[in-house]
C-alpha cells in the first residue's frame, strides 16, 4: 500500500492525506491548479514539502522528521507524464532500454514482452514521429514499466489524444492494470475519465485533499457543498429538516420530501441537499402511472439536450420560487412522452437517491 501525507503552507499550500493498495487504480481530480501533479511529483521524489510522510509496502520513502528523502531511483517510480517525455532521437526500442536496469538478464526479450503488453509488437525500430499519440502513449508506459516499480504514475496519460483513441487507451489501461499488482496513482481532471478506471477518487482543491472514496460516492454523496461544487454535482439545494407524521423529512418550499439519511442532521436544521439528474424519475404523460408516487414534484421544461442517446432537462419547479432542476432520462423516454420546452412534467424525486450534506 501506498500512504501520502503532505503538509507545508509555502511555496505552495499542501494538506494531503490518501493512500492506494495495491492492484488499486486511485484517481486525483480537482481543477487546473488544485496541485495534482505536485502530489504526483512529490510521490516520485521529484519535489519535497516541508513535512509528512510517504510510505510503500510498509517502506519510508520520505520521512521530514527523520529526514529521510529517498531519491527518484531508490523509490523505483514508474512515469507516464503528460507529455510522454520520450527521447526523439531514439528508437521505440532503444527508448525502452534506457529505463532497464544495468543488471537486467535478456534485455531484448525483456522489451519484447513489454511491447507485446502494450499491443506495439513490430513498431520497435519506429521514432516517435513516426508513431501515433496513441502509440506514444503506450511506449511511455512500457519504459515506465521497464523499471519493474512499485508504484505507477499516470500524470494526465489521455489528455494528448483524440476522443476515439482516447476510448481505445481505456480499454487497454482497463486491461494491463489486472496484469500489475501495484498502486497506480492516475492524475486527471476528467470526472467521468476517473468514474470509468479508478477503484478510488480523490478530491484535490488549492492543494487540499477533500474526500477519498469510491467514484460513486464521492460523486453522488460528498461529504460537503465545497466537495459537491468540485465534482460538478447539478442538484444542489437547501432546505430544513421538520417531523412530518413523525418521520424526519425536508421542507422544501411548498414541498415536504421523505429522505433516508438521517445520521449525523437533527430537526430544525437548514440543510444542503443533492439528488443525481439520473435519480429523478419522470412519470410517464402518454400513459399515467396509477401507482405510488414517490416525493412527487411538478414543474415546467426550460431547456432540454440530447448527447450520446441520454436526455438532459432542466425544468423550473412549480412553488420553488424559480428554483430548477437537472434530470437525465434516455433518449427514447423523451420523444415517447413528447418533452420539449414549455411542456409541464411531473417526476418523482427518489428518497433513498437524495443526499444531505452538511455546508
Amino acid at each position: 500500500m501506498l500512504k501520502v501525507r503532505l503538509q507545508q503552507s509555502l511555496p505552495i499550500a499542501l494538506d494531503v492525506d490518501l493512500h492506494c493498495d495495491k492492484s488499486e487504480i486511485l484517481a486525483l481530480v480537482g481543477p487546473s491548479g488544485a496541485g495534482k501533479s505536485t502530489v504526483l511529483r512529490c510521490i516520485a521524489g521529484l519535489h519535497s514539502v516541508k513535512n509528512g510522510q510517504i510510505t510503500c509496502a510498509n517502506n519510508k520513502w520520505f520521512d521530514a522528521q527523520e529526514k529521510i528523502n529517498l531519491t527518484p531511483q531508490q523509490r523505483r517510480i514508474g512515469m507516464v507524464f503528460q507529455s510522454y517525455a520520450l527521447f526523439p532521437h531514439l528508437t521505440v526500442n532503444d527508448n525502452i532500454r534506457l529505463a532497464l536496469a544495468k543488471q537486467q538478464q535478456n534485455k531484448q526479450q525483456k522489451i519484447d514482452d513489454l511491447l507485446s503488453q502494450v499491443h506495439l509488437t513490430g513498431l520497435e525500430q519506429r521514432y516517435p514521429h513516426q508513431l501515433s499519440g496513441g502509440q506514444q502513449q503506450r511506449v511511455a508506459i512500457a519504459r515506465a514499466l521497464a523499471r519493474e516499480p512499485e508504484v505507477l504514475l499516470l500524470d494526465e496519460p489521455f489528455s494528448a489524444v483524440d476522443k476515439v483513441t482516447r476510448r481505445k487507451l481505456y480499454l487497454e489501461l482497463n486491461t494491463l492494470r489486472r496484469s500489475l499488482d501495484m498502486p497506480i496513482i492516475l492524475v486527471t481532471h476528467d470526472l467521468d475519465e476517473a468514474a470509468m478506471l479508478a477503484d478510488k477518487m480523490c478530491v484535490i482543491h488549492q492543494g487540499k485533499t477533500l474526500q477519498q472514496g469510491e467514484p460513486e460516492k464521492v460523486l453522488y454523496q460528498p461529504n460537503n457543498t465545497d466537495i459537491a461544487r468540485q465534482v460538478d454535482v447539478r442538484n444542489i439545494s437547501i432546505a430544513e429538516l421538520v417531523n412530518e407524521e413523525e418521520q424526519l423529512t425536508l421542507k422544501w418550499n411548498d414541498y415536504v420530501l421523505a429522505v433516508e439519511q438521517m445520521e449525523g442532521f437533527v430537526v430544525g436544521q437548514t440543510v444542503h441537499w443533492t439528488i443525481p439528474p439520473s435519480k429523478i424519475l419522470l412519470h410517464q404523460r402518454v400513459r399515467p402511472s396509477r401507482g405510488e408516487q414517490e416525493n412527487p414534484v411538478t414543474g415546467v421544461i426550460e431547456e432540454l439536450i440530447t448527447l450520446k442517446g441520454i436526455t438532459t432537462v432542466l425544468f423550473i419547479v412549480d412553488h420553488a420560487n424559480g428554483q430548477t432542476l437537472q434530470m437525465d432520462v434516455p433518449e427514447h423516454v423523451a420523444k415517447r412522452n413528447k418533452l420539449a420546452i414549455g411542456v409541464a412534467i411531473s417526476v418523482s424525486l427518489l428518497s433513498d437517491a437524495i443526499h444531505l450534506m452538511h455546508n
